[in-house]
């Protein structure tokens, strides 16, 4: 069969390399893809949201599968759009999209749901939202423990953890005001801020029956020890030791099991890739939010663990045959990745730094090299994106395998880049707790 993976990042790279393995398929086509899709697979020069040619593509090409990877495209309702023209097609529906669309659709159907979440206010202003601060916090300085949220999409942007008042304050000017997420940020959300460490644990679902992953734990702050700026994530590992077999089945029946019956009373069935972003505090999990799609850097070290042919669990899920599936097979060990960044990046950022040492790194026992903000020129790879690669390898232990992930890391240069050192380690500190 002939696959069609949308997307041009890490995740549409690990998930085109997963595809290729399955004994069921002939050709992967990315679209756009990266150099490293390009050395792997086919590249195609279609964006991901352009859903016209996507169409025009998959039906020239007799795709027999298409993955969409990032949630733009998903939210634009290209899924839709590619069944309406009779196409296999992986990914919630437009409607169901809107679960990471919206931060304020999801916090309602959450609060609805009764699902464990942090307190919240919605504002559709940002003079309302400097209003509602001012009241609550009146002291210039004041400690305001809180999270200020664009509602839309921001590429991971668009959550700004608060201290203090000023800090609030600048947070709404920044999404309301300044439009640093442009009209991600036409309403917003304040929320109490968490305590506790961050999970992220992805499900596949037909709508009826849940298929859970491995939990991970993703590292969205830029900077070593959970400092600096939010990112689109700079690192993760799977699985992690905070959630033990007990807490998955808690997960399970108070967060997966009632989103997805709070979607079809909602008339929003979903179908795809559930992924639910946990603050695991001393009164037990709540949901920070909900994504529809894989988790990009943890699809990398998910998929690196997975045994299981990924086409027949992708397949089984648009035909609604999810329970008739054996369960999953899992690689035991356990596997790392190390985001490699851009000089400035989560903020501005240079293109077309060239990249060495890819071949090297490659070459590491036990590692893949998946690409993300990359492109050829000629023959050479270059940088041109801020998440520029996702190094992950796989290992008999956690130290193991991060041991094998920064030896590959070392491997690689280009001027200005950068990576958290400390991935995984708190899986270290769980064990030792």
């Amino acid at each position: 069969m002939n696959v069609l993976v949308v997307g041009g990042g890490g995740r549409e790279h690990a998930l085109a390399w997963k595809i290729s393995q399955s004994p069921r398929v002939e050709k992967v086509f990315v679209a756009p893809g990266n150099a490293g899709t390009a050395r792997d697979l086919v590249n195609v020069p279609i964006a991901a949201t352009d859903k016209a040619a996507l169409i025009q593509f998959a039906k020239d090409e007799s795709i027999d599968l298409t993955i969409v990877g990032p949630e733009a495209p998903l939210v634009a309702g290209l899924v839709d759009d590619m069944e309406a023209e009779g196409l296999r097609v992986f990914g919630p529906s437009r409607e169901a999209a809107e679960l990471e669309g919206s931060k304020v659709f999801c916090k309602n159907l959450l609060h609805t749901a009764n699902i464990p979440t942090a307190g919240y206010q919605t504002f559709r202003s940002g003079d309302e939202a400097i209003r509602y601060i001012k009241d609550r916090y009146p002291e210039p300085g004041e400690p305001a423990h809180v999270v200020v949220k664009a509602d839309g999409l921001a590429a991971g942007k668009g959550v700004i953890v608060c201290s203090t008042r000023d800090e609030a304050l600048d947070a709404i000017d920044r999404i309301a005001s300044r439009r640093e997420f442009g009209e991600a940020g036409d309403e917003l959300i304040i929320e109490e801020k968490l305590i506790g460490q961050e999970a992220s644990v992805l499900a596949i679902t037909d709508g009826e029956t849940i298929v859970t992953l491995p939990a991970a734990q993703d590292h969205k702050p830029a900077n070593d020890g959970d400092t600096g700026p939010n990112t689109g994530g700079m690192g993760a590992y799977c699985p992690t030791p905070m959630i033990d077999e007990e807490m998955m089945t808690k997960i399970e029946s108070d967060v997966l099991v009632p989103i997805v019956h709070a979607m079809k009373r909602a008339r929003r069935p979903f179908k795809g890739v559930l992924y639910a972003g946990l603050m695991m505090t001393a009164a037990g999990p709540k949901v920070l939010e909900f994504n529809v799609r894989f988790g990009d850097p943890e699809c990398q070290p998910l998929l690196m663990r997975l045994k299981t042919d990924l086409v027949d669990i992708l397949e089984a899920a648009i035909d609604s045959r999810l329970a008739e599936l054996e369960p999953l097979e899992w690689d035991q060990r356990p596997s790392i990745c190390v985001v490699m960044a851009s000089e400035g990046y989560p903020g501005d950022y240079e293109k077309g730094r060239e990249i060495t040492g890819l071949d090297e790194a490659d070459a590491v026992d036990g590692v893949k090299v998946f690409h993300a903000g990359t492109k050829l020129v000629d023959t050479q790879v270059v940088t041109d994106g801020g998440r520029v690669l996702g190094v992950t390898a796989i290992g008999d232990t956690i130290s193991g395998a991060k041991l094998q992930a920064y030896t590959a890391v070392k491997q690689i240069r280009w001027r200005g880049a950068w990576c958290r050192k400390d991935i995984s380690d708190k899986a270290l500190q769980t064990s030792a707790t």
